[in-house]
């Protein structure tokens, strides 16, 4: 009997971050997807619905903010979760991340433990 892993897409901007929570991911038993900025990650979900997404706030081109907008504004996408991933951790930044409809929030640099 085959087990349906977890999709959890990366969309980060930083290639090492996505390699480094990429890696951890797959050695925890999860299928990782990875996109290299916002659009990217828009283009990606079009083809494969992930079941969680980590998302980076500042990248170039649209940034994590508008990417969680045009998720949860979409109807086939908005259930999917959001937790960003970030090194803004203001508290403007933090509430404005739930406020566009993130779960959680992760400030960089990360413990694998959280």
């Amino acid at each position: 009997m085959k087990i349906n892993k977890k999709l959890i897409l990366i969309v980060d901007d930083n290639p090492e971050n996505r390699k480094v929570i990429g890696t951890l991911l797959i050695n925890n038993g999860y299928d990782v997807g990875a996109a290299s900025d916002g659009q990217k990650g828009l283009d990606f979900i079009k083809s494969e619905q992930p079941d969680l997404i980590l998302l980076d706030i500042m990248m170039p081109g649209i940034d994590g903010f508008e990417v969680c907008e045009k998720l949860k504004s979409n109807m086939e996408t908005k259930d999917i979760p959001v937790i960003f991933l970030t090194a803004k951790t203001s508290t403007a930044d933090i509430v404005k991340g739930f406020r566009v409809g993130g779960i959680d929030y992760i400030s960089k640099p990360f413990n694998s433990e959280e």
